[in-house]
């Protein structure tokens, strides 16, 4: 091999290290610099309490609340629906994109390195010439005015926008599941005061047909205790439908196909008064993942103001290459090195403002971003106040229907034993039924509808679902 083929080059090379080193230098101090604004985080500036709280001490919700209904069917199948629900996967999948999405931005702050090589040859009257060339590649952009810091910036927030996604995901999963399968309990208990109603309604029947084919009783009578019998027995199948319905709807939540869905006792044996503190409005902030994606949504697109900005100055390439060369195949005495560097500046000049509109859409981007948030943080606040006015409300109402139901019964009693007294007709009999069982079922309604309200107040208040080692951990989800 001539060694005298790498001396030249390698002298160069060496001049031209102070002048590279002094450019990187120089690439290294633009780069630090970063365009665009800095992000900015909300500060709360709302009222110290929420409108209809009447809790008087300042507490975090119980994010396990359901634990107080002591029904190990449900605590089954949240954790059930929790690791193995669609939505849940396909929101973790969506992290792990967002991960990878962190990694490729950050890649492209740092120089690349590729490996290029050619095989010639030729012939001219029996006389041929072949050769190759071997070298790696080396380019390099430097981030300007902090183009790749932005872009990293909005990486890491989009990354921490698709776990809070995911954790608001699990929060609805959570809520639905208890609502779904306190829904399955209610009708259950529909059902079964709708066939306790209709077995005694058929006996009652019975009994009027007999009366009616003895003299004893008008058909108008008769025809008033069928109508009675038939509206229990319409109420029958209703539920029935209504049970099927909600064990699909419930098996889905699952991430299983539609099945027979086990459950704990029945509804009208749980409580239905939870405490559930409430806590400081401005800890909403910081407990909702809906918000808390909107924030991150909005400092994506503020940093997207950065790097549209960056694009709008110069920006710096280095390349450089260095490898050997031979002129002929068979023979590598003739090898030789190879070599070449350069920079290069590309700078827009006049693109017919392309440029400045790409600034202007990503500040409108940011703006709206901040708009969303701030929507975000209102439909919060709404979330809770209504949880809390339903609460209050749907126990008074809750008491007063437990006190109709419980009187209704007792005047269809008495209404027997007056009609068995000869002291009214039987049409008030059929009446005072009518009453007693649209009061039972009307009870388990408003029931139903007061534990829903807790399930929203849980939901509204950002509470989740810890496993025993995020509680360890102290990180919820």
């Amino acid at each position: 091999m001539n060694i005298t083929n790498f001396v030249k080059p390698v002298a160069f090379l060496q001049e031209q290290r102070c002048r590279l080193t002094l450019m990187l230098l120089m690439a290294m101090v633009f780069s630090s610099c970063m365009l665009g604004p800095d992000f900015q985080k909300y500060r709360y500036r709302g009222p110290e309490k929420f409108r209809f709280d009447t809790t008087t001490v300042d507490s975090t919700v119980n994010i396990r609340w359901w634990e107080l209904m002591d029904d190990p069917e449900l605590d089954t199948l949240i954790m059930i629906s929790l690791r193995e629900n669609k939505d849940v996967l396909i929101a973790a999948e969506r992290i792990e994109a967002a991960k990878a999405n962190i990694g490729y931005t950050n890649a492209a702050r740092w120089p690349s390195f590729g490996v290029s090589g050619g095989v010639s040859g030729s012939g001219v009257s029996g006389n041929t010439k072949s050769g190759f060339q071997l070298y790696p590649e080396f380019s390099w952009e430097i981030g300007f005015w902090g183009k790749f810091r932005r872009m990293n910036e909005a990486a890491r927030a989009n990354l921490f926008a698709s776990e809070y996604s995911k954790q608001m995901v699990q929060l609805s999963l959570v809520s639905a599941v208890a609502s779904s399968y306190y829904s399955l309990l209610a009708y259950y208990d529909m059902l079964k005061i709708s066939k306790h109603t209709l077995a005694s309604r058929d006996s009652g029947f019975v009994i009027m047909q007999d009366k009616y084919e003895g003299g004893m009783i008008s058909l108008m009578d008769l025809n008033q205790a069928k109508i009675q019998r038939d509206v229990a027995a319409v109420m029958v199948p209703t539920y029935e439908r209504m049970i099927g319905l909600t064990e699909n709807s419930l098996s889905i939540l699952l991430g299983r196909l539609p099945c027979k869905i086990d459950v704990g006792k029945p509804f009208h044996k749980h409580n239905y008064e939870l405490d559930i503190p409430v806590g400081l409005p401005s800890e909403l902030l910081q407990r909702r993942p809906d918000i808390r994606m909107s924030e991150e949504i909005s400092r994506a697109a503020n940093a997207g103001i950065g790097i549209a900005e960056a694009m709008r100055w110069p920006s710096l390439s280095l390349t450089g290459l260095l490898g050997a060369a031979s002129t002929d195949l068979t023979s590598f005495n003739a090898i030789g090195l190879t070599w070449s560097a350069g920079a290069g500046i590309f700078s827009p000049l006049f693109q017919f403002g392309m440029n400045k509109r790409r600034v202007e859409m990503a500040e409108a981007d940011a703006r709206a971003a901040l708009i969303d948030y701030e929507k975000t943080v209102q439909q919060a606040f709404k979330d809770v106040e209504d949880a809390l006015i339903n609460i209050s409300t749907y126990r008074k109402e809750l008491t007063a229907q437990e006190s109709r139901a419980k009187t209704a019964i007792e005047s269809e009693t008495l209404s027997h034993v007056r009609y068995n007294e000869g002291s009214t007709t039987y049409l008030e009999v059929l009446e005072q039924q009518r009453s007693s069982f649209s009061a039972q079922l009307d009870v388990l309604t408003t029931r139903l509808s007061l534990l829903n309200s807790y399930i929203l107040l849980y939901k509204a208040l950002g509470g989740g679902w810890m496993t025993p080692e995020q509680e360890r951990s102290g990180t919820a989800f």
